[in-house]
């Protein structure tokens, strides 16, 4: 931050805690961290990302830490008849709802704007839980659901009106306490699925070979060695569907509510999409990625060779010089921008230099009826 930013930051609390203290004690009540002391970054952030000023980020938080101290102090206070609290559109002020009228004079004294509501933060999350019980096909129609203290009432997102209705019918909930509001939103988890990423199975780690799709259903190939099919991932969280080991060495794990990539882990935090999955020839380069050793590159020795693992024989795996090391099983192996096959097994490691086998892709997709993701 700059000393010009550090000078407006203390001039605009002092100006903040002046004209628009949410509680008498305010003054005398050192905040647990100064306003003057937020992060640079934030501000920057809250400059680019809400269209503020410099000085408009800078009140907004002074305003927001103070809203907090009153909030907690009147929930306490209020008892069973708060209904929750929010801040207007600028943060300037802290809007409290309660159902007790009387109760508007103290809510003043502390700096808040009162709001009197049929129904408290207890009763809107006594309607909420309800949904959270109802039967899961109910739910699968809704996109999500919330108590909405700002207009008292729990809201039901869903694509039809329909949907939202069945929820709150198969939920049994007092329907005048919802709202349903139709609305495209799909929420998804934000875990991408890139070649060479890790995923866990209990203690144990692998890694993602390449992204692919069943219908419409997103996952990953990966190494049949990793786990059985029926077992669970995390991190991303998917469940094996099928898997084969020994004989052949590959599986495939779906994972709903993530997003397919196309890309491979490459050198250096880089990305290298995938185009297609055409078999290389014998004597190409061939580069593999993997989450215990990342990025490394041979080139291919054989093809349809069979290997004796201690677990049993398996066949008709490809044979390269790129080396690989445990945690690295199940990644990917492409060349140029063709998706090679997922790392099997090998000899040697990466400080010494190894021999690595890999299944060919193709067999897997084959195998399980899957597209893969391409760029």
């Amino acid at each position: 931050m700059s000393s010009k930013r550090w000078a407006l930051a203390g001039a605009t609390i002092v100006a903040v805690c002046l004209a628009t203290p949410l509680s008498p004690a305010a003054a005398s009540e050192p905040p647990s961290q100064s306003a003057d002391t937020a992060p640079p970054t934030m501000v920057d952030a809250l400059e680019r990302d809400l269209g503020l000023s410099e000085q408009q980020a800078v009140t907004r938080l002074a305003n927001e830490q103070r809203a907090a101290a009153t909030e907690a102090r009147l929930s306490t206070a209020l008892g069973a008849s708060y209904g929750g609290s929010w801040l207007n559109a600028d943060a300037s002020k802290l809007m409290v709802a309660t159902t007790d009228p009387a109760a508007a004079p103290g809510i003043e004294a502390q700096g808040g704007q009162p709001i009197v509501v049929a129904r408290t933060l207890t009763q809107l999350n006594t309607v909420k839980d309800q949904l959270d019980r109802a039967p899961e096909q109910a739910k699968a129609g809704a996109a999500l659901w919330y108590a909405d203290v700002t207009t008292n009432s729990v809201v039901i997102q869903a694509p039809t009106q329909q949907a939202g209705d069945a929820l709150a019918a198969a939920a049994g909930v007092d329907g005048k306490a919802v709202r349903v509001v139709v609305s495209a939103e799909s929420p998804q988890t934000y875990i991408n699925l890139i070649g060479g990423a890790a995923y866990y199975i209990g203690s144990s780690r692998c890694s993602i070979g390449f992204s692919v799709t069943r219908g419409s259903t997103p996952g990953f190939v990966t190494a049949g060695h990793c786990r059985l099919a029926g077992s669970t991932t995390t991190n991303p969280s998917g469940t094996f569907q099928g898997a084969s080991f020994p004989g052949n060495d590959y599986a495939w794990v779906a994972t709903p509510g993530h997003t397919p990539q196309p890309w491979v882990r490459g050198s250096g935090g880089s990305t290298v999409i995938v185009r297609g999955s055409t078999q290389a020839t014998v004597g190409a380069s061939i580069c593999r990625s993997g989450s215990t050793t990342g990025w490394r590159c041979g080139v291919i020795q054989q093809h349809n060779a069979t290997v004796r693992y201690s677990q049993g024989t398996v066949t008709g795996l490809t044979r390269t010089s790129a080396c690989a090391q445990p945690g690295d099983s199940g990644g990917s192996f492409i060349s140029g921008s063709q998706a090679q096959g997922v790392t099997s097994g090998g000899s040697g490691n990466c400080s010494i230099g190894g021999t690595t086998y890999h299944q060919p892709v193709n067999e897997i997709l084959g195998a399980y009826g899957l597209t893969l993701r391409v760029g």
